[in-house]
């Protein structure tokens, strides 16, 4: 395990495994299982990793679920912060604006050196936009982007929510993915800056109802848009 990774909560973490050959000349990424974690170590742990890779550390991908949390990106006004109540809030250095966290949300940090990897930040975003919209597709769910609105959409309703950080090419923070939770506390913010923007999540479309379930079907149509081969 990464020493960056050391100080996260103890949870139940499966070994580390390799889950994709790479099509260009990359280390293959190693897909890490954490779990149930709270925010704040998480967000450091993730910086500790990035400032920390060399050259030839292999990317990571993490997948993983909050405590409840309300996140603000770095120059998000506290303004769109409506009603926190008793959820904790934490400001960090993502773009956008502020978002929710919590139980039933699938989110993934995708640690890769976009220089490496022959990305830019756009192109970035927009794979792991093209993840969400196609394992939508599969379950019969019509999804997507939206220019100037990070994020992936149904019929108005936002499903997943994208927002990174870049230091030295490597690339941390990624996406949430509204699986099976709770939605009412997206209801004491402006989600990601919009007043009145109504949040959806994959059980009530139709789609998985579980994070196992969707993480498995999500995870090799990321590794495919960002460039990985999925193992067969």
């Amino acid at each position: 395990m990464s020493a960056a990774l050391q100080t996260l909560p103890a949870v139940d973490t499966p070994a580390t495994a390799v889950r994709g050959a790479v099509a260009r000349d990359v280390p293959a990424p190693l897909v890490r299982h954490l779990g149930l974690t709270d925010y704040e170590p998480t967000w450091r742990a993730m910086q500790r990793f990035t400032e920390e890779r060399g050259a030839d550390t292999a990317d990571e991908i993490w997948f993983l679920e909050h405590r409840a949390v309300f996140t603000l990106g770095v120059a998000a006004s506290r303004a769109h912060l409506l009603a926190p109540g008793d959820i904790p809030v934490v400001q960090i250095d993502r773009g956008g604006q502020v978002t929710y966290h919590g139980p039933g949300q699938l989110v993934i940090y995708p640690l890769v050196d976009l220089k490496r990897a022959a990305l830019g930040i756009r192109d970035f975003v927009s794979a792991l936009e093209r993840s969400v919209i196609a394992l939508a597709a599969r379950y019969h769910i019509s999804a997507e982007c939206r220019r100037g609105a990070p994020g992936v959409y149904v019929e108005g309703r936002k499903l997943a929510s994208v927002g990174v950080r870049v230091r030295r090419m490597g690339s941390y923070h990624g996406l949430a993915l509204n699986v099976a939770m709770d939605l009412e506390p997206f209801a004491r913010i402006n989600p990601c800056g919009y007043p009145g923007l109504a949040m959806t999540q994959l059980r009530d479309l139709g789609g998985p109802a579980t994070l196992g379930e969707c993480q498995e079907a999500l995870e090799p149509l990321l590794l495919r848009a960002l460039g990985f081969s999925a193992a067969p």
